[in-house]
């Protein structure tokens, strides 16, 4: 039995990975973490997200610790996101360290369930400028994480090479466009669905849409020929 193990927000990404994973695996088991950011309603969704689709388990783990240790807009209330860049050249939602502990944590519990696979779905063609989701930084976690337990384990990032719009196709792929648009939480200010419409994660999430929507056979197509390129 193929097992994975899907780092689960309940956004647009890590819903349409869980969406390729129910089709391709066994068993899917997801991870949720709580470390006190802005929106609870995050966990909410998440966990009605996984009931509706059926996954064989979904645990929210408590990660507070991380809220104290990281200041963020994403893990203080009193922080405005912002569009522009800090001093440093990121954006004031970089949660630092965030992927680090998500992707050690999810490691340990694919360890004890015995699944081999951990996907996320970091993505360095649209990312938002945060460090933890280039693809070296997941490859040389991936290797530390083999070191350090002494197993085989592969850290799957099926949105890395994408863009928004072909990601928007991934999840229309599986027929489950709708789903995600209406029922995913990606929106800094806690609106489900299309979202408040001003904050960069619903600028980036948007434009992709409407991409996809005016072009959808070519993104399409796109898509198929990067799968297939990935296959070979």
């Amino acid at each position: 039995m193929r097992k994975a193990v899907v780092v689960f927000s309940g956004g647009q990404d890590s819903t349409t990975c869980l969406i390729q994973a129910m089709a391709q695996f066994d068993e899917v088991h997801c991870l949720t973490f709580d470390y006190g950011q802005r929106h609870k309603l995050e966990i909410e969704v998440a966990e009605s997200i996984c009931r509706e689709l059926g996954v064989a388990a979904h645990k929210v783990m408590d990660v507070g610790l991380l809220n104290e240790l990281a200041i963020s807009s994403l893990t203080r209330d009193n922080i405005p996101v912002s569009h522009e860049l800090q001093d440093n050249g990121l954006p004031n939602s970089f949660v630092p360290g965030r992927n680090i502990l998500f992707l050690t944590l999810a490691g340990i519990y694919a360890y004890q369930i015995g699944a081999d696979t951990v996907i996320t779905g970091v993505c360095e063609t649209d990312f938002s400028g945060y460090p933890d989701c280039r693809d070296a930084f997941v490859k040389s976690l991936n290797q530390s994480l083999v070191l350090g337990m002494d197993r085989s384990l592969h850290i799957a990032t099926p949105l890395m090479w994408l863009n928004k719009a072909e990601t928007w196709a991934l999840a229309d792929q599986y027929g489950k466009l709708n789903f995600v648009r209406e029922k995913t939480l990606t929106c800094y200010n806690g609106v489900i669905g299309d979202g408040c419409g001003d904050c960069p994660s619903c600028d980036l999430r948007r434009a992709g849409l409407e991409d996809y929507l005016k072009n959808q056979s070519e993104i399409m197509a796109e898509l198929v020929a990067k799968q297939q390129q990935a296959k070979a």
